[in-house]
């Protein structure tokens, strides 16, 4: 199973979409455009699972595909 999850920047400026929480993908200014393409790219690649951090690291939710 694939993980993907959604974190903050070094600065938290930004979001992240990172693959198995080593490379990073794509960076957004908006966290609910980050967490949108995360799921997306998640729904393509099943069986997968989605983490989505708050701006201190912890897991507010989590979605599997």
């Amino acid at each position: 199973m694939k993980e993907y999850s959604v974190v903050p920047n070094k600065d938290v400026t930004g979001w992240v979409v990172k693959i198995e929480d080593v490379a990073p993908t794509d960076e957004y200014d908006e966290r609910d455009q980050a967490v949108e393409k995360a799921l997306e790219i998640a729904e393509k690649n099943k069986p997968s699972r989605v983490l989505i951090m708050d701006k201190n690291h912890e897991v507010e939710s989590e979605r599997t595909f």
